[in-house]
Parts: structure tokens; sequence; C-alpha cells
């Protein structure tokens, strides 16, 4: 992968750029004015992140642009700044101040919703084993403006870290979190949307595992959460106790920690 800007670019937004390609270990070219076909024929690598003045997207060969955007979360971010349940969260037990990893931070909206929710106090950390969602999430976190500042705070708080789940539950303390939150791709999609068919092709596309389950309950405070489709046999198979919701295909299963 690699990290390049718009068109003549402002210093700060290419600064920007030059920051995250450190951050993430991998290279900034510039873009002078070489199409988007020209960098990939130059640096003869298809993924190209671009960093604009109010947008940041991701580039690969015969897919759409994937730009950050917090989505369906935005909407339901609101609903729960007006006072509003939700059900992941009413799932989940969570308070404000809980500690939460999402283990499977996608394009980052749970992440989003667990730091509104929780607020200054609460520490959410976004794992995502591909480093090109990572640096998207990175940049996205950091600079998007949702036109809510709460939102925006709550975009800033998030701890964005590129690792596998597995690994990176391993090294946790016993009981040192308060909730942890899987939200695999599903195998087969419930839609094929714009948004969430270029995520496919980088997302893990393994089923969680049993173990990553028990290093998830063993790290876990409150709950381990799992968003699956309704009726999913994982509920069952990973321990899960699965809450229905009327008409929604969609379901949440929790495994309840007892400290």
């Amino acid at each position: 992968m690699i990290i390049t800007t718009g068109f003549d670019p402002i210093p700060a937004i290419e600064m920007r750029a030059k920051s995250l390609a450190e951050r993430t270990g991998t290279m900034y070219a510039p873009r002078g004015k070489l199409s988007m076909s020209k960098m990939v024929e130059r640096y003869r690598d298809g993924e190209i992140l671009v960093v604009l003045q109010d947008a940041v997207r991701l580039i690969t060969p015969g897919m759409p642009p994937m730009e950050f955007h917090p989505s369906m979360g935005f909407v339901r971010a609101k609903r729960i700044l007006r006072g509003e349940p939700d059900p992941m969260l009413e799932a989940a037990r969570m308070v404000p101040g809980d500690s939460v990893l999402d283990c499977t931070a996608g394009l980052g909206s749970d992440s989003l919703l667990f730091a509104v929710h929780g607020g200054e106090a609460s520490i959410v950390t976004a794992l995502e084993s591909s480093l090109p969602l990572c640096a998207l999430l990175l940049e996205g976190m950091s600079h998007y403006i949702s036109g809510q500042q709460k939102v925006n705070e709550a975009l800033r708080r998030v701890r964005v870290v590129h690792s596998d789940h597995l690994a990176y539950l391993r090294e946790q303390p016993d009981n040192s979190i308060d909730i942890v939150y899987f939200d695999p791709m599903f195998r087969v999609p419930l839609t094929d949307s714009a948004a969430i068919s270029p995520l496919r092709q980088f997302a893990n596309a393994a089923a969680l595992s049993t173990e990553s389950v028990a290093e998830a309950v063993r790290v876990a405070r409150k709950t381990v959460l799992l968003k699956e489709k309704a009726l999913s046999g994982e509920f069952s198979r990973l321990g899960f106790t699965e809450l229905l919701r009327a008409s929604a295909k969609t379901s949440y299963g929790v495994i309840s920690i007892d400290n």
C-alpha cells in the first residue's frame, strides 16, 4: 500500500499523508500530476490511500473507492446522544466509563458508538488486522468532521490498532477490559451495499475461533459480545446466549462474566 494526496495538496495535507505513512510503516508517494492508474503503474502497488482536505479514500483496482464515513453509525450515535436505547449497548450492558475492545473494527461504526456512550472516561480500542483498513480508520477517526461536536470528539477518542485480535487478546491481562466485542464478516452477506462490498475484500474471512472467544472471556470483566445473523449456529458453537430481536436480521450473543 502507498499513501498519497490529491493534486496540488496544501502543506498541511501533505504533512498528514507523510505522518500517516510513518505511523503505518508504509510509503508516502508524492502525487504530482499522476492519475491513479499511473500511480499504480509507477509504484507497482494496487492499494492506494488518498488523503484529501475533507476525506480519505482507499483505491483498489476493480472496486469502487472506499471512503471513511460513519454511515449508519452516525445515525445511531445521534440517537444515543438523545438518550435513546441502542441494542448493541444494551446487550453489552455498557455504562459510561467502561472500557471496550472492538476486535473486528472494519469501518469503525461500532467503535464510534461505544465511544459516544462511554464518554471521556471510557477507553475504546479498535483492532483491525487489514493494514489498508487500519490506515483508513486511523486517518478517518483523526480528521473526519461529522457536524456533531460530540461525535467528532468520540471519533478522536477511539484508539486504532493494527493487530490480529487473537494475538492482541493473548497479550492482555486477566479481567482487564470491561467489554470485548466481535463482529466478524458474515460468510453470506445480508446485503450487497456499496459500503460493505469493498470492505469484504479486506476483511478476515475466517470463522471466529473458540480460542479467540476463550481469550476474550479471560480478558473481559463484564461481557463478551458477538454480532451475527439471527439464528446463526455460530452462537451455540461459540458458547453465546443469543438475544433475539423481533424482525431483526441480526442478533447479539452474550457471554456474561461473573467475577
